[in-house]
């Protein structure tokens, strides 16, 4: 499971970006075709306490991606079309076993379809398969998008980045979505999603609803952005619900980032599972996914700050968080610290180097620690 949620999550983030900032465009009569993906691999040395340190070859957060997109004006309307695929460059399966032959090997994956249409008058219209509304934005300003991330993930296709770890996992849902036009810097958006299916615990009749407002500002070389955003589902027996805030500021290369999170019925807190980190990991999904039944209680967030080096180009980044999760007396906690560096040896192509240190909390077991240190490249086209 956290091999696919993986996938899932890293085509969603690649998707939203390079949709609005493709690397190649071609010119297709009333349309303009846009071609765009990444590449990227990672050597990652992950010590888990009480067991056998792990090395690992393969993608990090994002997974290696083509994203085709094409858009156009017709009849006082853009409208546009998206379409993502996506695999590892791991060689393990996709249930993390190292096995050998034709079954060796990560699969190629969709997990974005959408079409928009709209005007700058009255906004847009969203109808497919996109990332969330509800913590996204907190994903999309997480530095560990480009590189590893201390969310422990054993198996290769993808890491977890920060998921479950500072925030809540924004997933992808069937949904159709309408955001307003920006007005001097603010927008909104609200979304009717396709309910999370699991007889365990999910009402299928009822829907899920998202939605966002933010505002985005620039005052000399200062520039930012704030949002505040919600989500709620009726279950059966409660209701999920939660609501985040959030702000990025920048300013001469330096960036801060400050993030919190909380609510009801989110999180996946199993005490069932044998496994410390397995079930910190897990936790980053809204409540009901994994057939859990229960109102757990939910909170979390992060802080990263970042520096641009003058005159190098070296990004370096720190950054802080947790998430906690209580449910039936059972309270999960992961504390996270992750370091990193992230040079630009081309316009494209991207050196990274991270450590991250994960310490995981579980309610009748002791304490334990992930260690990773992660060294690699991505490139971007």
């Amino acid at each position: 499971m956290n091999k696919k949620l993986g996938l899932a999550v890293a085509g969603a983030l690649l998707a939203a970006s390079a949709s609005a900032n493709a690397g190649i465009t071609i010119p297709a009569g009333d349309w303009t075709v846009d071609l765009g993906g990444n590449v990227n691999a990672f050597y990652s040395h992950t010590k888990v306490d009480g067991s056998v340190a792990k090395n690992t070859i393969g993608a990090g957060l994002l997974p290696a991606q083509f994203g085709v997109g094409a858009k156009t004006r017709q009849n006082d309307l853009d409208i546009a079309v998206q379409f993502s695929f996506f695999t590892s460059t791991s060689s393990d399966a996709e249930n993390g076993a190292n096995t050998q032959g034709l079954n060796r090997g990560a699969q190629i994956n969709v997990r974005q379809a959408y079409l928009t249409f709209g005007d700058a008058s009255w906004g847009t219209v969203l109808l497919g398969r996109n990332l969330g509304v509800f913590g996204s934005d907190a994903i999309l300003s997480d530095m560990t998008l480009l590189s590893v991330g201390g969310n422990y993930a054993p198996g290769g296709t993808t890491t977890l980045g920060r998921i479950g770890q500072g925030y809540i996992y924004a997933d992808w849902w069937g949904q159709i979505a309408y955001t307003t036009p920006n007005w001097n810097g603010f927008q909104a958006t609200g979304a009717v999603m396709q309910p999370v299916s699991n007889t365990a615990s999910t009402n299928a009749g009822d829907m899920m609803w998202q939605g966002k407002v933010t505002y985005d500002f620039a005052a000399n070389d200062v520039t930012g952005r704030v949002w505040l955003g919600g989500t709620t589902q009726k279950q059966t027996g409660y209701t999920s619900e939660g609501w985040d805030i959030g702000g990025k500021v920048a300013y001469q290369g330096a960036e801060l980032v400050g993030y919190y999170y909380d609510g009801q019925g989110l999180s996946s807190v199993r005490s069932a599972q044998a496994n410390a980190y397995t079930k910190d990991v897990l936790m980053g999904v809204l409540n009901g996914s994994l057939g859990d039944a229960g109102k757990s209680d939910d909170s979390g967030g992060y802080v990263q700050a970042t520096f641009k080096i003058p005159g190098v180009g070296t990004k370096l980044g720190a950054s802080y968080g947790e998430s906690n999760s209580k449910l039936n007396n059972v309270q999960a906690t992961t504390e996270t610290w992750i370091v990193g560096a992230f040079h630009p040896l081309t316009k494209s192509l991207t050196l990274v180097a991270e450590y991250a240190n994960a310490t995981n909390k579980y309610t009748g077991s002791p304490d334990v620690d992930v260690k990773t240190t992660s060294l690699g490249a991505i490139l971007f086209f």
